[in-house]
């Protein structure tokens, strides 16, 4: 599940994100991704990203840092 995503796609929420290469590395490597980094892009720019994390993990602000940036997150 993505938080603050539409149905399928849009709303607040990070929605995009390279599926192909994450779903081919997992065959290739037989390991599940813990978490995979997507962004929400606005007129074809990304203005923010986040950890997607394997459930029952969320996306945990660290404290500091810009709150649009996934490097200062982390999955709990």
């Amino acid at each position: 599940m993505m938080p603050g995503v539409n149905h399928c796609a849009g709303g607040p929420g990070t929605d995009t994100w390279d599926k192909v290469q994450v779903l081919d590395q997992w065959r290739t490597t037989g390991k599940a991704p813990s978490e995979v980094v997507a962004s929400h892009v606005t007129d074809g720019t990304p203005d923010k990203t986040r950890p997607l994390c394997a459930y029952p993990k969320v996306a945990t602000y660290k404290g500091s840092g810009d709150t649009n940036a996934a490097a200062n997150f982390t999955c709990k």
